[in-house]
């Protein structure tokens, strides 16, 4: 029996006083390892598309200057979103980037290495940031604090985006199924078709909330060379 609307996302099943839900985390680790096979597979080869297209896009949003090797951060990042968010979409399968924990931990280490190499190593560079090009002198010192606010509040941004786009879906979907039981047989074919729509969205939601976490913390990193 769920206490309040969040019950169903939160960690419950244990052995031996062990939570496994957060195991959902690692499922993609357990997928047979493509370099084993003889030929690449047409999986393998979609995953090699997805990966050259993702890099020659962060390549164009880090600029030249960037560091050889950088792309792969944030692919990994993107790979890692991707299946979480996937996960979460099958039945009895916990869905750890609908929980803060998992996104305040992946952002905010992201955001606090950008900051300490931009002001470390780029400190005029910085600086040159919190006052945008054109602003009249008599905006400056409010501009420098609007800015200040929003650069703080990144890595918050970018968990809370995440989390929620995610529990909001879930959520949706778990409050019409439990409404099935207790509707007629004609109002149970316009719930599962509509639960079908939703899923589909979810599905596409699930893609897109992992471009735009990888692609914001690209950005973000940008901004510090």
């Amino acid at each position: 029996m769920m206490t309040n609307l969040f019950s169903t996302f939160d960690p419950s099943t244990n052995i031996f006083n062990l939570s496994l839900n957060w195991s959902s985390t690692f499922l993609g680790i357990m997928f047979i390892p493509w370099m084993y096979w003889l030929l690449p597979s047409r999986i393998n080869i979609l995953w090699n598309k997805l990966t050259m297209t993702l890099h020659n896009e962060f390549k164009t949003l880090l600029g030249n200057n960037s560091f050889n090797g950088t792309t792969f951060i944030f692919i990994s990042l993107f790979i890692m979103m991707l299946f979480n968010n996937f996960m979460g979409l099958f039945p009895y399968i916990f869905t750890s980037t609908s929980h803060m924990v998992l996104t305040f931990s992946i952002a905010l280490p992201l955001w606090m290495s950008f900051m300490l190499f931009g002001w470390i190593m780029n400190t005029n560079h910085m600086f040159s940031h919190l006052v945008p090009q054109g602003t009249p002198p008599a905006l400056m010192s409010f501009m420098v604090l609007i800015e200040t606010i929003s650069n703080m509040i990144r890595p918050g941004t970018l968990a809370v985006r995440l989390a929620a786009n995610m529990i909001a879906g879930h959520l949706l979907l778990t409050l019409m199924g439990n409404t099935g039981p207790s509707m007629s047989m004609s109002l149970l074919q316009l719930l599962i078709i509509g639960q079908m729509l939703l899923l589909i969205l979810e599905s596409a939601v699930a893609m897109i909330q992992a471009y735009v976490f990888s692609i914001l913390s690209t950005l973000y990193s940008s901004e510090v060379y």
